[in-house]
This record gives structure tokens, C-alpha cells and sequence, in this order.
């Protein structure tokens, strides 16, 4: 793991014994505004950071636990993975909406594993209608077996309704066709 240039700066210093202290940079900014005089020199901002230290009560710096860093580490990429699954989860209903509008609402859960195969089987509501109410109530059946043959008819002929309904009977972009079949589940 690459270590950024403060993390290199705190461990050399802790490597060599030295007593530190990390300042939060809003406090030592805090405590720069409190001046009247707005003079911007490093002799001056050492000078500032002394009083600092004595006006306040700081502690010596703790270093941090590698588990702890690694926990930072992982919050910190969850969260970025959340943002680009929220992101896709957006595009994905944009595209949907621009090719087969109506198919949101069928299912409880546009993402579930049957919606999301049926898209991947049947791009277009032109392809849905060329298939059939019984082939997809089938593949529905196939795909979603813990429920029963009705609910899959039903499905099926809410999405037959769906695609006879669908006011972009011919598709323009045959890009969004591409990204419709990128759609896969694990």
C-alpha cells in the first residue's frame, strides 16, 4: 500500500521516536482568522501554531492500528462502489425507458434476477411480442420456479399488453439494444 505523503512524514517520525502532534486544519485555521493582521509567512504561521499549542489542550498523536486503516480503507471503497451501482442502476432505467417504457411496473423489482433475464432474452418489446405470451410465461416459469405457472402467465400477459402498448415501436438507438444485453447477473 502507497503511502501518502503525510502518512510517510508521521511514520518517519514515529520510526525515529519523535513527539508530534496532528492539528486538525480547521482549527489551525480557526486560530489564523483570530488574528487582525492577515500576514501569510511560514515564520508567521509557526509562530501561530505555537500559541495554538498553548491556548489548547492537545493530545500526542496515536497511531492508528492497521485494522483500523484497512476498515477506512474498505468504508471508503464500499462507499465508492455503491455510487457506480447506484449510477449504473440509473443509466440502465434511462436506456429502458428510451426502448421499452412500460416494462417498469411488471415486475415488483425491475433488478430481480427474472426481470433482469427476460431483458437479456428479449431486447425489444418487438422481440417479447414475436415470442409469445406462452414461450415467455414459460421461460418465466423456468426462470422463477419457486412461483407458480399463473403468476407467470400473468406476468407474461402484462408484458405482452406492455410491448403491444409500447409507444416506441421501432427502436432508434440500436446502441441501447448493446447495452440492454450487457445486462448479466452472477
Amino acid at each position: 500500500m502507497a503511502l501518502s505523503s503525510d502518512q510517510a512524514v508521521i511514520q518517519f517520525l514515529e520510526e525515529h521516536g519523535i513527539l508530534f502532534l496532528v492539528v486538525n486544519p480547521l482549527i489551525s485555521h480557526q486560530a489564523k482568522k483570530s488574528s487582525l493582521r492577515k500576514v501569510k509567512t511560514d515564520a508567521v504561521d509557526a509562530y501561530r501554531l505555537c500559541e495554538l499549542y498553548y491556548k489548547e489542550e492537545f493530545e500526542d498523536h496515536k497511531q492508528r492500528g492497521v485494522q483500523l486503516l484497512n476498515l477506512r480503507h474498505l468504508t471508503r471503497q464500499f462507499d465508492s462502489l455503491t455510487q457506480m451501482y447506484v449510477q449504473v442502476k440509473l443509466q440502465f432505467q434511462a436506456v429502458l425507458d428510451q426502448v421499452f417504457p412500460d416494462y417498469r411496473g411488471i415486475f415488483g423489482d425491475l433488478y430481480s434476477r427474472v426481470s433482469l433475464q427476460l431483458l437479456k432474452q428479449f431486447t425489444t418489446p418487438t422481440a417479447f411480442q414475436a415470442a409469445g405470451e406462452s414461450n415467455i410465461a414459460h421461460t418465466i416459469a423456468y426462470l422463477c420456479p419457486s412461483r407458480s405457472v399463473r403468476w407467470a402467465g400473468e406476468k407474461s400477459s402484462l408484458i405482452v399488453v406492455a410491448a403491444a402498448n409500447n409507444p416506441f415501436q421501432k427502436v432508434s438507438y440500436t446502441s441501447h439494444l448493446i447495452r440492454l444485453s450487457f445486462v448479466d447477473l452472477a
